[in-house]
C-alpha cells in the first residue's frame, strides 16, 4: 500500500529589499527622488501604477523642501515592497508643522500637493518622528 505525502508548501517569494536615499535641501533633488522610484519600481518589475507612484513621489519630496527641511538639512525617501504587493512611499523630514490638504491658491501654483497624493494613492497619511515628521503613501496593486 502505498502512503500519499503531501508536497512541500512552498516558501514565500521573498521582498524585494527596500529602497533608500536622503537628499539635500535643493530643487534638484526632487528629480533625483523620482528617479530613484522610477529605478526601484524597474528593478521589481512592472508596477502597473508607476505614473501614479512617480507623481506622489515627486509631489512629497516638493512639499519636505517647501515646508519640512530647515535649512543645511536632508530629507529621506523610503520605498518597499511588501510580501503583499503594496508598494508603500514614504518622505521623512525633520521640520516641525502640521501636513493639510490645501486649497489651490488664487495663481494655481500651490495647494495641491497632498490633494494629488490623496486622489492617487490608496491609502496615505502622517507619522510623528524627532525631529520631524513622515509622510508616507501606499499604492495596492490592480
Amino acid at each position: 500500500m502505498e502512503t500519499f505525502t503531501p508536497p512541500a508548501p512552498t516558501p514565500p517569494a521573498p521582498t524585494p529589499p527596500p529602497r533608500t536615499a536622503v537628499f539635500p535641501r535643493d530643487r534638484r533633488s526632487v528629480r533625483a527622488a523620482r528617479e530613484l522610484a522610477r529605478a526601484a519600481l524597474a528593478e521589481w518589475g512592472a508596477f502597473d501604477r508607476a505614473d501614479d507612484v512617480l507623481l506622489c513621489v515627486s509631489e512629497l519630496a516638493t512639499n519636505a523642501l517647501l515646508h519640512g527641511v530647515p535649512r543645511n538639512r536632508l530629507f529621506r525617501l523610503a520605498l518597499e515592497l511588501g510580501a503583499d504587493g503594496v508598494l508603500r512611499v514614504e518622505v521623512h523630514d525633520s521640520g516641525d508643522g502640521t501636513v493639510r490638504v490645501g486649497e489651490p491658491g488664487p495663481d494655481a501654483e500651490g495647494g495641491r500637493g497632498l490633494g494629488l497624493v490623496h486622489a492617487l494613492s490608496d491609502d496615505w497619511g502622517v507619522r510623528e518622528r524627532h525631529p520631524g515628521k513622515i509622510v508616507w503613501c501606499a499604492f495596492k496593486p490592480a
